[in-house]
């Protein structure tokens, strides 16, 4: 019997195909954006999750209080200096701190000029090499007391500065000459891959910067529980800085505690997306029911001639919702593909392009069946209304119908 059904909605959806793929327009669009969004959210999100693995659960973070979004040194009044990293290295239960003065300067190459964000780097521990995940393409690590840089990939890769610079290189930067030590491996984060990296010593040097730290990386020991760890670290600067916990100038934080707050911005950003894209879904829906309405009005004839040779009012009830159904789970499937088509197409210009991985397409299977199980529902229930209106046609008023 259902058999019956589906073969008699098809065939009168193949009776009006103009009508039946403008129907579908807006379901397709729909639910090809929400699936689009959702899928490279979940994709971002998976990526962001493993760039923070890769930090390990053994490490805490601790810069200035201007927030974890703010450019290093914005604010001046706010200073973290050696004496604080020589504080936190006599915390109980740390096993190892790395830390980072940033300032922006001129680089120069035969020729080219970029400005950019220059790292200088504590030295005197290797966990810089850990906490950053790096791995080097060519040449060497820096180390301590060292004159030269590190670079990013796409300073070889990308030509950055115009031609491909490789290690032995001389670049300038702020007027003062340096030798290319190391290129790091391609990580795809541009930040990561635009990076460049020197002793801090002899950043203090070509910048004029005495004191300022902008952000460390603490490893605490073996066994120990971070947030312990993190918490006698709070109290130990407090004490050492004169702080209390109200005017505590300084702010530490956990990859979870960044993850969460990054997961949080997201799926607010999400949600607000797909919002935008449910009002779509809603124009495809309302398409839905005028195409069953005038279904209906066209076919009343044959809806009474159906109950005439013994159709139920439920028969012609579950006709009808079989049909919008349909509309709305083949407008789903069109929706998914162009959706993953779309995505997929966004990661590639996004890896190519701006060289990141961070865009990247995620589809689970609940994401595929909730997406068609959406399509369908959302036809169905469309059809809901011209459905009973057909089942409650009276038979002799459809047989006179013209």
């Amino acid at each position: 019997m259902i058999t019956d059904y589906f073969i008699l909605v098809v065939r009168n959806l193949k009776k009006r195909k103009l009508r039946t793929w403008l129907t579908m327009i807006g379901i397709f669009i729909s639910i090809a954006t929400i699936f689009m969004l959702v899928s490279l959210s979940l994709g971002l999100q998976n990526a962001v999750e493993e760039e923070f693995k890769s930090l390990g659960t053994d490490k805490f973070f601790i810069q200035p209080a201007t927030g974890f979004l703010g450019p290093p040194g914005s604010v001046e009044e706010v200073v973290l200096t050696k004496e604080d990293v020589d504080t936190i290295r006599k915390v109980r239960g740390i096993k190892e701190i790395s830390y980072y003065t940033a300032a922006h300067a001129k680089v120069e190459f035969g020729g080219e000029i970029r400005y950019t964000l220059i790292w200088g780097v504590g030295l005197d521990s290797d966990l810089y090499i850990e906490s950053g995940n790096l791995e080097i393409e060519e040449g060497k690590f820096l180390q301590e007391n060292d004159n030269g840089v590190l670079l990013g990939n796409l300073y070889k890769t990308g030509n950055l500065l115009g031609k491909e610079v490789r290690v032995g290189n001389k670049l300038t930067i702020n007027d003062h000459d340096v030798r290319v030590r190391g290129i790091i491996k391609l990580k795809g984060n541009p930040d990561d891959d635009r990076m460049v990296m020197m002793d801090l010593n002899y950043f203090r040097i070509l910048f004029d910067t005495p004191e300022r730290i902008d952000w460390m990386v603490v490893q605490a020991d073996e066994g120990e529980n971070i947030l312990e760890v993190a918490g006698r670290v709070e109290d130990k600067l407090r004490k050492s800085r004169g702080v209390t916990e109200k005017t505590q100038d300084f702010d530490i934080a956990t990859p979870e505690e960044i993850l969460e707050s990054f997961q949080s911005i997201l799926n607010i950003i999400t949600v607000f997306l797909a919002g935008v894209a449910a009002i779509s879904l809603f124009v495809g829906a309302i398409g839905i029911a005028n195409t069953m309405y005038t279904s209906v009005v066209e076919r009343t004839k044959e809806i009474g001639i159906m109950k005439a040779i013994g159709a139920e009012n439920k028969d012609i009830l579950t006709l009808f919702l079989i049909e919008s159904g349909l509309l709305g789970l083949v407008g789903a499937t069109i929706g998914v593909v162009l959706g993953f088509g779309i995505s997929k197409l966004i990661e590639y210009i996004a890896a190519t392009s701006l060289g990141t991985n961070l865009l990247q397409t995620a589809a689970p299977a609940w994401l595929i069946i909730g997406s068609l199980t959406f399509g369908f529902l959302i036809g169905a229930i469309s059809g809901t209304l011209p459905a009973l209106g057909a089942s409650k046609t009276n038979v002799v008023d459809a047989l006179r119908h013209e």
